[in-house]
Parts: C-alpha cells; sequence; structure tokens
C-alpha cells in the first residue's frame, strides 16, 4: 500500500487543485458535474429508475454518495463489505473462462466501433 499521498495521487493532481478551487462555492451552491458510467452500471442504474427506487440519476447518485459518506467512519463495516465482495468474485473465478478466449473476445469488442453512450436528459415537468 502506498503510504505517501503524493505518490498515491501523483497522477491527478490537476483534478486536486480544481476540487480544492470549486470547496468554497460548492460550499454555497453545490456541484453539477457530468459522470460516465459503463454498460452494466448504466444498465443497473436505469433499471433502478424504471422500477422507481431512484427518479432519475442524480437523485441515484446523491443517495449513493451520501450512503458512502455515511460508511466511511464504519471501517469494519467496510471491511465485512469488501471480504463478501472478494468472497463473490473468487467464486466466479472457480468457473471463469480461460485467458486466451477472454483475451480474444476483448481484442474482438476493442475492434469493434463503440455505440455513442445515452445521454439522460431531464425531464421539465
Amino acid at each position: 500500500m502506498i503510504e505517501d499521498e503524493d505518490e498515491a495521487f501523483a497522477d491527478n493532481y490537476a483534478e486536486r487543485d480544481q476540487a480544492r478551487a470549486l470547496r468554497e462555492q460548492a460550499r454555497a451552491g453545490g456541484l453539477r458535474f457530468e459522470a460516465y458510467l459503463p454498460p452494466a452500471l448504466a444498465d443497473w442504474l436505469l433499471d433502478h429508475i424504471e422500477r422507481g427506487m431512484f427518479a432519475d440519476p442524480s437523485e441515484a447518485v446523491f443517495a449513493i454518495v451520501g450512503n458512502f459518506r455515511d460508511l466511511e467512519p464504519h471501517q469494519d463495516l467496510r471491511n465485512e463489505l469488501l471480504r463478501r465482495m472478494l468472497d463473490v468474485s473468487a467464486a466466479k473465478l472457480e468457473s471463469a473462462r480461460s485467458g486466451e478466449t477472454v483475451f480474444a473476445e476483448l481484442r474482438e469488442k476493442m475492434a469493434a466501433p463503440r455505440p455513442e453512450a445515452a445521454r439522460w436528459e431531464k425531464v421539465q415537468r
């Protein structure tokens, strides 16, 4: 594990500077940003919106970030969650395909043109 914070985050100085510069304005007026979700997460989120769990992606981000923040001081719960996630991953690995098969599929997928990402538009009421 990297103990030196500067070394751990050496690749995002600009982002850290931007966060520092926006802090006061965000404290007063909030923060707007654009996010990209890879297909599996996008599908999960849209499914939850369709089922009425969230009204829109911004509500989901609000709830999920709030949950993450609330769990932050509870390292024991976070460790248990991580352990369970690793257990599930290990179980999936036991039935995993060969590396050759996976790399062949990845090469094929990377050679294909990428579809354009869907864009959520706020519904005006």
